[in-house]
């Protein structure tokens, strides 16, 4: 990829990019006419969107197929983009996964952590300090509503997301007076894949709807641009993280339990 000047609209780097939230992300920021580097396990699928985007919109988009979620292939992904001067950082590859914690398999879990923390952390971490050198950038993480409060039956995705809301708001304060924000967004239900692999399809929350993708991803990116810290989507979603400071805390798991427990299943 070329490295634009100063005066150009700069370069994106999005994380999950072949398919949805990354998918409707990597769309604005081709619309905008940003130049892309989308990141996402599906080297067909991704390879496709990016000649698809570079087609439409006239702009230079690069797919590197990699698994973020192991350390070693994170590390070659980093040294392989080190030379790129990227303005535009969007974490959002993740996964969840529902299930009491004792009956499911500990690499899905290690592999969850790895990409919903270590990666956000260390792309962050690469990106953001040549972003505080130029005096420019914006950095937006994908958490969720389930970071709000611990979560039975989702528990170490709501924690992963815990983190990213705890270390993006943290990282606004330190960044700020340098000319680069770090903006987190905490969707609920969304129209993506996450459901059907996480296994929360059939969860009593999903009774409440779902947001549309495209709708999430334009509000997230506004935020992004406007450097706000945190974006939450739709009003019951915003009530539900606010009412949450003010319920006692031997309370709120056992109420995201009923959410996102099965409405068949049996401990």
């Amino acid at each position: 990829m070329k490295q634009k000047g100063k005066s150009d609209v700069g370069v994106a780097l999005i994380t999950g990019a072949s398919g949805g939230l990354g998918l409707e992300f990597a769309k604005l920021f081709a619309e905008a006419g940003y130049n892309l580097i989308l990141a996402a396990r599906s080297g067909d699928k991704l390879s496709q969107v990016c000649a698809e985007l570079s087609a439409r919109y006239g702009v230079e988009a690069a797919s590197y197929a990699v698994d973020l979620s192991s350390p070693e292939a994170l590390e070659r992904f980093i040294s392989d983009i080190s030379d790129i001067r990227i303005d535009y950082l969007v974490n959002n590859a993740g996964f969840g996964d529902t299930g009491y914690f004792h009956k499911k398999p500990w690499k899905v879990q290690q592999e969850m952590i790895n990409l919903n923390i270590l990666a956000l952390s260390r792309l962050t971490h690469h990106c953001v300090q040549g972003m505080v050198q130029r005096g420019f950038g914006r950095i937006l993480n994908i958490a969720s509503t389930a970071a709000f409060q611990p979560s039975p039956f989702f528990n170490v995705y709501a924690a992963t997301k815990s983190y990213v809301l705890s270390f993006t708001e943290a990282l606004q304060v330190e960044l700020a007076g340098t000319g680069v924000t770090a903006t987190v967004s905490c969707p609920g239900p969304t129209e993506t894949g996450f459901h059907t692999r996480a296994g929360s399809y059939k969860s009593r929350i999903m009774s409440m709807g779902l947001m549309s993708g495209e709708v999430v991803a334009r509000k997230a990116y506004k935020a992004m641009m406007k450097g706000k810290t945190l974006v939450l989507h739709g009003f019951s979603n915003a009530l539900l993280a606010f009412s949450i400071r003010l319920t006692p805390r031997s309370i709120a798991p056992k109420a995201a339990h009923y959410f996102m427990k099965h409405n068949d299943d049996a401990q």
